[in-house]
């Protein structure tokens, strides 16, 4: 009698087409808003750090948030690595600071910029432990607090949310003309 293997892999994917990094982006603003993701990420941290309290969402929800944020991260990456064959660069004409965001006048000119430090200081796995971790720590009550370090991933994503989100703006913007 032949043997059969069993196969273990998981296919989650509909096809085996590949995205593009602004793809991914896109199909995330399509389902998260700009302000809204960068709220609910602010939530889920300061429900992370409270010893006292946990986050009254639906898990449900808070997890395919944590799911769209992988995917996030994963198309940064993507974006990060054909960063040179890319120019994004916009000169600053009388433009207001709120605009910027987090976001530095260097950073609003070129925000190539913001993805290419977040990874240079940063991986993938580091940002997926990240998210995982104060997922985790916000859902329950804990007697041990997250790791020191959760400040300085947290602004790397925001900062990543904002250049996304411009990026996006001046693609349409580009398109549009």
């Amino acid at each position: 009698m032949k043997k059969m293997a069993t196969p273990f892999e998981t296919c989650l994917r509909a096809g085996d087409r590949k995205h593009s990094g602004l793809q991914l982006m896109e199909a995330f603003f399509q389902f998260h808003d700009l302000a809204a993701s960068k709220e609910r990420l602010n939530s889920i941290i300061n429900y992370a750090v409270k010893r006292n309290s946990w986050i009254h969402e639906e898990p449900s929800a808070l997890f395919q948030f944590h799911q769209s944020m992988r995917s996030f991260v994963r198309a940064s990456y993507l974006i990060h690595l054909k960063e040179k064959k890319r120019k994004t660069s916009a000169p600053l004409e009388n433009v207001s600071p709120l605009l910027f965001g987090l976001l530095t006048k260097k950073e609003y000119q070129n925000p190539l910029r913001v993805f290419k430090k977040a990874f240079r200081e940063y991986s993938i796995k580091e940002f997926d432990y990240f998210m995982s971790g104060i997922v985790y720590f916000s859902m329950g009550v804990c007697d041990h607090l997250p790791e020191s370090n959760i400040v300085s991933p947290y602004i790397h994503l925001t900062k990543m949310l904002d250049a996304a989100h411009l990026i996006l703006e001046r693609r349409a913007k580009k398109i549009g003309e």
